[in-house]
């Protein structure tokens, strides 16, 4: 084996529970080729590197075209709604409707329920980018699947999907009140 990459799987340990336990808590088991969390967050972070760039001759960036394509694709309208989708503080969000509004490709108005809460709209502008956005997206997503068959890029989306269960299915149990003894 030449190079870290080729390093060996650990051999998986089974919990008390039978379900497969593949880390163990040391350094070792959580190098940086080996770590699970780490090379997620590496793509995570390459695919909006090279979103950036090609969303780049459009003048944004990851943190203004993500909003542009929630408002058009998801129908967030609202700072706080952009927050919570884009898991980001208000103040952040902010500054980027500031900054996406002075480019021209939204605008803000009283909602019409409750004046106290500011509606974002597109603009034509922002619609029209919002569409030079998504061929960026979806040449990305291909780039990074290059040299994938479609039974692996299935299969890739039904692991990634039963991670997601798994951790939803950890943080319900765990979020949910404690039954008392007897109950």
């Amino acid at each position: 084996m030449s190079s870290k990459r080729d390093t060996p799987p650990f051999v998986p340990a089974e919990r008390a529970s039978g379900a497969c336990q593949y880390y163990q808590a040391c350094p070792s088991a959580l190098s940086r080729d080996n770590n699970l969390g780490l090379l997620i967050k590496q793509v995570h972070s390459l695919l909006h590197r090279v979103i950036d760039h090609k969303a780049a001759p459009l003048g944004l960036t990851a943190i203004q075209w993500r909003p542009l394509m929630l408002i058009h694709h998801q129908g967030i309208d609202t700072p706080a709604g952009l927050a919570r989708a884009m898991q980001a503080d208000t103040g952040a969000i902010t500054r980027t409707l500031d900054r996406l509004e002075s480019k021209g490709f939204l605008r803000r108005e009283p909602y019409p329920e409750d004046r106290r809460v500011v509606k974002i709209v597109l603009t034509e502008e922002g619609r029209t980018v919002v569409d030079q956005i998504l061929p960026a997206i979806a040449d990305t997503l291909n780039l990074h699947l290059e040299g994938f068959s479609n039974d692996e890029i299935q299969m890739l989306f039904g692991l990634l999907r039963r991670m997601i269960d798994n951790g939803e299915r950890y943080l319900r149990h765990a979020s949910a009140p404690a039954t008392p003894p007897g109950a």
